[in-house]
């Protein structure tokens, strides 16, 4: 039991009501919209912490509630089979990026992981929906792939480009959420392994995010109940506004 408060002995109560804050706040995203548990979580952490430490904060309750959505749906064989290419290309963009990238010192990764926020919030407000056609996905989807795996090591965040591809596919809503969960639980997985391999995911940092899953279930409760309530097309913007703004926070500094 004292591993599992151990490093929010060390981190003080104020962290500790952020990170719980944080997951709150991540899961409620995740809840309306599908996705957003990680990128929230990165960044509202990223600003009062070290990137390794909420990348590695991140890793149970990020699995946990994409294994949930992953299991809805029934299209698992169908989006397996399709999004391969991409999802192997995840794993050794991911591996490689840790060995050869890693997460670097906190200013620089604090940096970088705004500029990832920023970027794929712009997109989010104002590029339309991309549409991939059949013939490019053989290698458009490892490509995405790769620079996917990349962005995940150097800033924890595992939505830019596999993201906007997915989205582009022209897939039905059940077999999307599907296809967005099985991407995101390679990436986070993959993550993790990293983490494991650079000695910043530990006892501690492992029971820590055991108890951030609590949470994170209960943000997804609340946003599966907020969903049959509010406009969905109009959480999202406020959504990516909020991340445009998080993210020129980190750029600038934190």
């Amino acid at each position: 039991m004292t591993t599992f408060f151990s490093l929010y002995q060390t981190i003080g109560w104020h962290l500790t009501v952020l990170v719980l804050f944080a997951f709150l706040l991540a899961g409620t995203v995740k809840g309306v919209i599908g996705m957003g548990l990680p990128t929230i979580a990165m960044g509202l952490l990223g600003v009062a912490m070290l990137p390794t430490q909420a990348a590695a904060l991140l890793l149970i309750p990020s699995t946990v509630t994409n294994f949930w959505q992953l299991a809805a749906g029934g299209h698992l064989r169908t989006v397996c089979k399709r999004l391969w290419p991409l999802l192997a290309m995840i794993a050794i963009g991911t591996g490689i990026g840790s060995c050869m990238l890693g997460m670097g010192s906190a200013h620089g990764m604090g940096r970088a992981l705004g500029a990832a926020l920023f970027v794929y919030a712009l997109c989010g407000l104002f590029l339309p929906t991309l549409k991939v056609p059949p013939c490019a996905e053989t290698w458009l989807g490892p490509l995405c792939g790769l620079i996917t795996g990349l962005i995940t090591s150097a800033t924890g965040v595992f939505v830019i480009p596999a993201v906007p591809y997915i989205q582009g596919l022209g897939l039905d809503r059940n077999q999307l959420v599907q296809a967005l969960g099985m991407s995101f639980t390679v990436s986070s997985l993959t993550l993790g392994v990293g983490l494991f391999c650079n000695g910043a995911l530990g006892e501690a940092e492992m029971g820590a995010s055991l108890l951030a899953v609590i949470p994170a279930l209960l943000g997804m409760l609340i946003g599966q109940w907020l969903r049959q309530r509010i406009s969905a097309p109009v959480f999202k913007r406020l959504f990516f506004i909020g991340l445009a703004l998080l993210g020129l926070h980190l750029l600038n500094g934190g």
